[in-house]
């Protein structure tokens, strides 16, 4: 029987790209920035779960941003549609059988500063994991204990804010605060998390970033901010509010993106 990996080094037709981008809610513009593409969906992919969220579009794709060779998972699983925390492990792990070494991933959060108004891109330097939940429960080896002092790797930060600087895009720096969700957040968790020090918050992202450091791969994520969150402006918060914003934060990002990959002497594993 075939594996995800067995299915993608056949799809992919000797392409061996290093970098994966993960895309969140709304940013699923950002493959347009690929040429000569490849799209599988995951429904082709053995193991490979199926998104139920609007915005998010349920294939890989692959191929080049700037001269270097990519591939993408545009969507996700989040832990709040089925409660399982390890539910992008698969994918990850057939990335990790690829040969990627370097994972960024994007998402669409709520901002608790009034110096990152909706449309901002924030680099996540650190995380707060909020959750109460992690993807490697029920992992019985002792690879289960890993280390997250570095879990954003500084010299793929480093690169990202070069790239910023090289677009004159303005890319915030912050701390991300992961809620289960589905439920958005009240004012009284935003008061919190913000005397905790976050920055944003958001539903996804950390559980990927542990897979991805249990893994042995290096990541970096950024934040497209969509809202304000709760209790800062006195407006109710919605799902299609994400869907309207992110794309316009989301050109932002791909722009930095693009410039991160356009020379691959700056951008290799």
């Amino acid at each position: 029987m075939s594996t995800a990996v067995d299915v993608l080094i056949e799809r992919l037709h000797g392409l061996m790209p290093r970098h994966a981008l993960v895309l969140g809610s709304g940013l699923g513009s950002l493959v347009e920035t690929v040429t000569d593409p490849v799209r599988v969906p995951y429904a082709d992919l053995p193991g490979f779960p199926e998104s139920g969220v609007s915005g998010h579009a349920g294939e890989v794709v692959a191929g080049y941003i700037g001269k270097t060779p990519v591939v993408i998972l545009s969507g996700r699983v989040h832990y709040y549609e089925h409660g399982k925390a390890d539910a992008m492990r698969a994918p990850l792990e057939a990335l990790q059988g690829l040969g990627v070494t370097s994972l960024i991933l994007t998402n669409s959060a709520g901002s608790l500063r009034q110096d990152m108004p909706p449309g901002s891109v924030m680099r996540i330097s650190d995380h707060i994991n909020f959750s109460g939940t992690n993807p490697l429960f029920g992992e019985p080896s002792d690879r289960r204990f890993v280390g997250m002092t570095n879990a954003y790797d500084t010299d793929l930060g480093e690169r990202m804010q070069a790239a910023a600087q090289s677009t004159g895009t303005e890319l915030h720096d912050g701390v991300y605060m992961w809620f289960s969700g589905p439920s958005f957040e009240t004012p009284a968790e935003i008061r919190m998390a913000r005397t905790l020090g976050a920055d944003a918050v958001g539903m996804s992202t950390v559980p990927e970033v542990i897979l991805a450091r249990f893994l042995g791969m290096k990541a970096i994520a950024a934040s497209v901010i969509t809202n304000f969150a709760a209790g800062m402006t006195g407006g109710e918060l919605s799902h299609q509010e994400t869907k309207d914003m992110a794309p316009i934060g989301g050109k932002r990002l791909s722009a930095i993106l693009t410039a991160m990959f356009e020379n691959p002497d700056q951008s290799h594993g």
